[in-house]
């Protein structure tokens, strides 16, 4: 008898290998793995476990040496078999990171993984294992914009606290425009959504006009009160200013937080507020419109309604509009401000120390 087929099971060894092949959720190479040993063991030649199980001599060699060294417990491994290619050299990578972070190549933005791969003499998922290990993404840019606003602290402060702790009898406005909203129609009708296939929009599209809408959301209700005009001037302006008042309950104060456009600092804008002394105007720093809640509503209706409508006419777009603020103010949410100003704050001067630091 050759050596590696002199072995006894014990009683444990053989009810784990029994189990193992009457369990219909058995990986099956572990069940072939067990029925050859078993099958070693009850004295059956190769020839025959070869038949009964359909495997190659070799094959069965192999797993009753691998029992007979470990055991039962060496059936359900599988050794770790060395790579066909041999490892990079760890000064590849370093050359790969030394050149990415130097800049992209002549003629070109950034750096791709077929530019890098031809440049440093190696393969394309050589180069992207190398920017993923060493966190690189050269396809990847991020936008942002630092507020140069002098006041830019003072400023955040103080509408951080009227959305935070608005004060008692008054309403906190957060006023903006959205304009030149296009009332775009398609060339072509689109096909439905179906089984397996999305719906269809030509890329092409015919213009119908254009429309401004001018927006007020409550801070502490979350309804909004909307106007569609024509232009964004600042007699469109006060126009929306003078149906605010006539919306609002009269003996509250009004805060209205509005960011730097010219229209709402304009001449006659001022001599309008002047004449309404419960309107008080808290502008945001320059750069910061993320800081007026109300492009947060204007996001949504974009994304929910206008970035796949189809208009065929400046009315059409306009009823959207409308239909759409009426569905929100069925439902209002009330806008939380999460948000600590002081990391806020701090971010802003870390923005402007690494740009001067490197500029």
């Amino acid at each position: 008898m050759h050596e590696r087929t002199n072995f006894q099971l014990n009683a444990t060894d053989r009810g784990e290998l029994e189990a193992v092949v009457a369990n219909r959720n058995s990986p099956q190479k572990h069940v072939w793995r067990a029925r050859i040993v078993l099958l070693t063991a009850d004295g059956h030649g190769t020839a025959e476990i070869m038949r009964a199980t359909g495997k190659a001599k070799t094959v069965i060699w192999r797993w009753q040496e691998r029992f007979g060294a470990e055991g039962a417990a060496g059936l359900w491994r599988d050794k770790t078999r060395p790579s066909r290619i041999p490892p990079l050299h760890p000064e590849v990578a370093e050359h790969v990171v030394a050149m990415t972070l130097a800049g992209p190549p002549s003629g070109a933005s950034h750096w791709t993984g077929p530019a890098m791969a031809e440049a440093a003499g190696i393969s394309v998922s050589s180069v992207q294992r190398i920017w993923r290990a060493h966190g690189l993404r050269p396809h990847l840019v991020r936008q942002f914009k630092l507020s140069n606003d002098p006041q830019f602290a003072a400023k955040l402060r103080d509408i951080v606290g009227l959305y935070v702790n608005p004060p008692d009898h008054a309403i906190v406005l957060s006023v903006d425009e959205k304009s030149q909203i296009q009332a775009l129609d398609r060339t072509q009708p689109g096909l439905p959504m179906k089984k397996g296939r999305a719906g269809t929009m030509t890329h092409d599209y015919k213009r119908h006009g254009v429309t401004t809408l001018f927006a007020a959301l409550d801070v502490l209700e979350g309804k909004v009160i909307g106007q569609c005009m024509k232009r964004h001037r600042h007699q469109e302006f006060i126009r929306f200013l003078n149906a605010i008042d006539a919306r609002t309950p009269r003996r509250k104060t009004i805060h209205v937080i509005i960011d730097n456009y010219a229209t709402h600092s304009h001449p006659k804008v001022m001599q309008w507020l002047d004449k309404h002394p419960r309107f008080a105007f808290h502008f945001t720093p320059t750069s910061a419109s993320w800081l007026n809640a109300v492009e947060g509503f204007f996001a949504k209706l974009a994304n929910k309604r206008l970035k796949r409508g189809v208009f065929r006419s400046l009315r059409e777009l306009k009823d959207a509009i409308h239909c759409f603020l009426r569905l929100h103010n069925a439902d209002p949410r009330p806008f939380i401000w999460t948000k600590d100003p002081n990391k806020i704050i701090a971010a802003v001067k870390r923005g402007h120390q690494v740009l001067d630091s490197i500029h």
